[in-house]
């Protein structure tokens, strides 16, 4: 269930156009990748289990009550209904139904649209059969249908991958790309926002004492993490051993890995290879749908108490992504980017306090000092992937922080938080253990 519930529409086309991009440099640009959409989702998972909290709204509670509501919100709002669940939805369309259906597609994507989300919401409202409806039947004909796609290709090859040539930031920078391509796949921030999921699910098979619960829910993360690295390793050397049909369109501004997935199906398949892919995508992209729109509508319902019932809250964020899912697939990409770089570290910092924290009582001042400087270097991060008037403010900060040009400049501030916060909260009292208010 947990592999079905992360496993969307971010995370088959841009391994796919990063494998295309690397060429030579793609075990540099894998590794990298695997970092930002295994492991650090991995680690979210972990932190969930091994700090005992009930989701992302307790975790992130450890800091203060208004980065609790803040954060929390920022977070399920960008990978629910306006950027992952439209993302669902434009994917299957612009992948699966589009080249059917020809560049005049309007009233398609708009009938598709509504067909997606109604399905969405069927499941949606019935949170409580997810674990069948996910992991036992979407699931597995979803990996069957990936796998035909992803076999048939790495047996016929286009080209060697010796043959392509590494293009963009991937020439010299390999790995800090794919670092920053696992961004796009949104898994970290999701593995936060699951974790209420994989909690109950697990309670309602019977686990219920919490030392148990936090086991399994490890198991469950390692499991998936580790069927995903699989599937994103496949997934890009088929970018690279193909990217011979699409080479001449990775300069274009709106090609993306749905459009190369279409080429390819279709030049191993035809026609039939078309509707072979709509079927992989849309059950793909349905499933994780399914899971942000159930974990979106729990944590509001938590949040705000006596404002919306769950079904409401539902039908809400069903009703916003299926707006925003119309704008295009191109598009709710290049509107993401912005948010997911101010985003990232700060669910990277709570997660690794969060497994720190387990042996440290949980200081709040740990996760205070740790989160504080993280969030100023996530601004400056944001004033240099929005440039324009922010330029002077990125000039100045690439003069003095460390790995700012490569997009990584939180780490060294996210480090040097963590090491003020284990230093002061030596000098708290013994008692204070950080819980949430």
């Amino acid at each position: 269930m947990l592999f079905g519930l992360f496993f969307g529409a971010g995370n088959l086309i841009f391994p796919l156009i990063l494998g295309a991009s690397a060429g030579t440099n793609l075990p540099a640009a894998l590794v990298g990748l695997l970092i930002t959409a295994v492991g650090i989702p991995l680690l979210g998972i972990v932190s969930i289990g091994i700090s005992r909290s009930e989701g992302l709204l307790d975790l992130s509670g450890r800091v203060s009550t208004p980065f609790r509501y803040l954060f929390t919100c920022a977070l399920y709002l960008t990978i629910g209904p306006l950027f992952a669940i439209p993302r669902c939805a434009a994917t299957s369309f612009t992948i699966g139904v589009q080249p059917l259906v020809g560049d005049n597609a309007t009233i398609a994507q708009l009938i598709f649209s509504t067909l997606f989300f109604a399905a969405v919401l069927f499941f949606a409202l019935r949170p409580s059969k997810i674990l069948d409806s996910v992991g036992k039947f979407l699931n597995p004909a979803f990996l069957i249908f990936l796998g035909i796609m992803l076999v048939t290709a790495l047996v016929k090859p286009v080209n060697a991958i010796s043959d392509v040539a590494p293009t963009g930031t991937y020439e010299s920078g390999a790995f800090f790309a794919g670092f920053l391509q696992g961004y796009d796949t949104l898994d970290a921030l999701a593995s936060l926002a699951f974790g209420i999921i994989v909690i109950q699910t697990i309670r309602q098979l019977g686990v219920k004492e919490p030392a148990a619960v936090a086991g399994n829910t490890v198991k469950a993360g390692a499991v998936s993490m580790g069927l995903m690295a699989v599937i994103y390793a496949a997934t890009a050397l088929v970018g690279a051993k193909c990217c011979g049909l699409y080479m001449d369109r990775l300069s274009d501004a709106d090609f993306t890995g749905g459009d190369a997935f279409a080429i390819i199906a279709r030049h191993y398949f035809g026609q039939g290879g078309s509707l072979l892919l709509a079927a992989t995508v849309t059950l793909c992209c349905m499933k994780t749908a399914i899971g942000l729109v159930v974990s979106c509508s729990e944590t509001f319902g938590e949040m705000f108490p006596n404002k919306l019932r769950y079904w409401q809250w539902a039908v809400l964020f069903t009703g916003a992504s299926f707006l925003i899912s119309n704008v295009g697939l191109s598009k709710i990409i290049e509107l993401s980017g912005p948010v997911l770089y101010f985003l990232y570290p700060l669910a990277i910092a709570l997660i690794l306090v969060g497994i720190l924290g387990s042996l440290f009582g949980h200081s709040r001042i740990l996760y205070q000092w740790t989160i504080l400087l993280t969030l100023v270097a996530a601004l400056l991060e944001l004033a240099r992937v929005l440039k324009g008037p922010f330029m002077p403010i990125v000039d100045w900060a690439s003069s003095w922080l460390p790995l700012y040009s490569y997009g990584l400049g939180w780490v060294v501030p996210a480090i040097l938080g963590i090491i003020i916060g284990l230093l002061l909260s030596r000098l708290e009292p013994k008692e204070q253990d950080g819980s949430t208010p």
